[in-house]
């Protein structure tokens, strides 16, 4: 069956032949016929009305068939010509053919004949258009596939980057880039919020003005963001809606996508074009999707930073803990060392516990009496030591309480050994942020090793104060004198045990305490037989 839409040019000056063939033969089977009477009518309808076939007789005034079938080429018409010639003409006939001719008919011809030939030259001409269609139809279903395999290539790009890099900044400049590959925008940008605020700040971006270049880690508001954010929902605009926001002047065409975690919104992904085209529902997906990625890469960073902190806090407890231990064994062998020394002491004691019970005997003071006194002293200062070690941490103290607190602890240690210990506060408070146990043993530890290195009859200076550089000190003179050799370090010397010791941590302690708290521990030779300490700490600001 012929389609009712196909279209026949008869070309035949004679007009009874030409009703014969159109009307009777080729319209009654539903076939349009037009006609024309010479080549160059038939020409001016080709162009007009684009008929299936040709029907033309080789014997027309003027120009011939053969002209026709050059001029219908030279147009590029692709139309099959079926020639009519008469017995005789077998010569002209096979001329048509190698100009292109599709078949021919003689005179004189029937009605079926007619048809049957015209219904050949169609179904090859239906089959072309046919192979035409599907070769259009595979050409647009290779380019769906070429952007549907670009679209998966940037998501998947994406989505490795996400899994593989660490610097924040490459991500989301690769974030960006592949949103504005996905949707062949012009240009676009990355927003986050921070997260303990309302403000966005300009993460990344791509082709965007100097002007706004330049303003990369800073506040952002382009006057649709932040709507965006509000409302959580994808927005694309273009034309004349986009006139009443900032955005204006770099497009007429945006998609600006919420990046969203548990249902908050984080970030912003905007793409532009600089024309007023639409972006399709195609489109939109691929940039969510990569809104998506964003919103993971986002939540990674901030879990990884969690994790980071807790890892510091973790490691900091472990090693303020080790501290913690390191001083406590120091001061119990500072007892023990002393503990030992009780036998030597013993007979004297017992003789005069004796010579106590004779009638009119005074009591003497013994050695063994001082001894004991001392020894209670080391187990009182042991016991505050381990009662403040549990659960100890840095927390805001003033370093002139600590100082205080030190000297007046080594007050009877000092006198023991005919020593002045004196302490002058610097004016005002010194605020720090420390773990107070561990600074208050660093501090007696290093006036216990000035007891031990002071000449008998000299005098301990103490002094706090601050400096300008944000930084809190103790300073400690020992005057006039000092009676044992220490090397360039002092830190590294060890304090002789033949005076009554106190229950202290040596030098080399003292310095790593300090250096926990991000402070210093130094020595000054004033001369060979004279030494200044310090101790500086960060000040914790009010």
């Amino acid at each position: 069956m012929n389609n009712a839409r196909d279209r026949i040019l008869i070309v035949e000056p004679d007009p009874v032949i030409s009703d014969l063939v159109g009307r009777q033969a080729l319209a009654a089977d539903r076939y349009q016929v037009v006609s024309a009477p010479d080549v160059n009518s038939a020409i001016s309808k080709a162009i007009q009305t684009a008929p299936d076939v040709v029907l033309a007789d080789l014997n027309l005034p003027g120009l011939s068939a053969k002209d026709l079938m050059v001029a219908l080429t030279s147009q590029r018409l692709n139309i099959p010509v079926i020639v009519i010639g008469r017995k005789g003409a077998e010569m002209d006939i096979i001329q048509a053919f190698r100009l292109g001719a599709a078949d021919y008919l003689l005179y004189p011809m029937r009605e079926t004949e007619v048809v049957a030939v015209v219904e050949r030259a169609m179904k090859s001409v239906h089959e072309r258009r046919e192979r035409e269609q599907l070769s259009r139809q595979l050409q647009q279903t290779n380019q769906e596939l070429q952007m549907r395999v670009r679209e998966l290539t940037t998501i998947f790009s994406i989505g490795k980057a996400v899994t593989s890099l660490t610097d924040q900044s490459l991500l989301f400049d690769k974030i960006v880039e592949g949103a504005i590959k996905a949707t062949q925008a012009d240009l676009g940008w990355f927003v986050v919020r921070e997260e303990n605020g309302k403000n966005f700040l300009l993460a990344a971006h791509r082709n965007l003005p100097p002007s706004l270049a330049e303003r990369i880690h800073q506040p952002w508001d382009d006057g649709i963001s932040n709507l965006v954010a509000i409302s959580g929902e994808t927005l694309s605009i273009f034309g004349e809606p986009l006139k009443r926001f900032k955005m204006l002047n770099l497009g007429q065409s945006a998609l600006i996508v919420p990046v969203k975690a548990q249902k908050q919104v984080i970030g912003v992904l905007c793409t532009m074009r600089k024309q007023a085209q639409a972006f399709n529902i195609s489109e939109q997906h691929l940039v969510e999707a990569t809104a998506d990625y964003a919103a993971i890469s986002l939540v990674n960073a901030r879990l990884f930073r969690a994790v980071e902190e807790r890892a510091r806090s973790l490691q900091g407890t472990a090693e303020n803990a080790q501290l913690n231990e390191r001083v406590l064994s120091e001061l119990l062998s500072a007892l023990k060392h002393e503990m030992l020394s009780i036998p030597r002491l013993a007979g004297g004691a017992e003789r005069n516990s004796i010579l106590n019970r004779l009638p009119g005997k005074a009591a003497p003071q013994t050695a063994g009496v001082e001894q004991i006194e001392h020894i209670a002293r080391l187990a009182e200062a042991i016991q505050l030591h381990a009662n403040g070690k549990k659960g100890r941490s840095a927390q805001p103290a003033d370093l002139n309480d600590l100082a205080r607190a030190a000297v007046n602890r080594m007050q009877p240690f000092a006198a023991a050994n005919r020593l002045s210990l004196v302490f002058e506060p610097g004016k005002g408070a010194l605020p720090v942020t420390v773990d107070t146990g561990q600074l208050s043993a660093a501090l007696e530890g290093l006036i216990n090793w000035s007891i031990h290195a002071c000449k008998a009859g000299g005098r301990i200076l103490v002094e706090t104060g601050a400096n300008r550089a944000g930084k809190v000190h103790l300073t400690i003179c020992l005057e006039p004198e000092i009676v044992i050799k220490y090397s360039d370090d002092p830190f590294e010397t060890p304090a002789p045990a033949s005076r009554p010791a106190a229950p202290a941590i040596g030098l080399p302690l003292v310095r790593a305490i300090l250096t926990a708290h991000r402070g210093e521990a130094k020595a000054e030779k004033v001369d060979e037989r004279q030494v200044r300490f310090e101790l500086t700490l960060p000040q914790r600001q009010p």
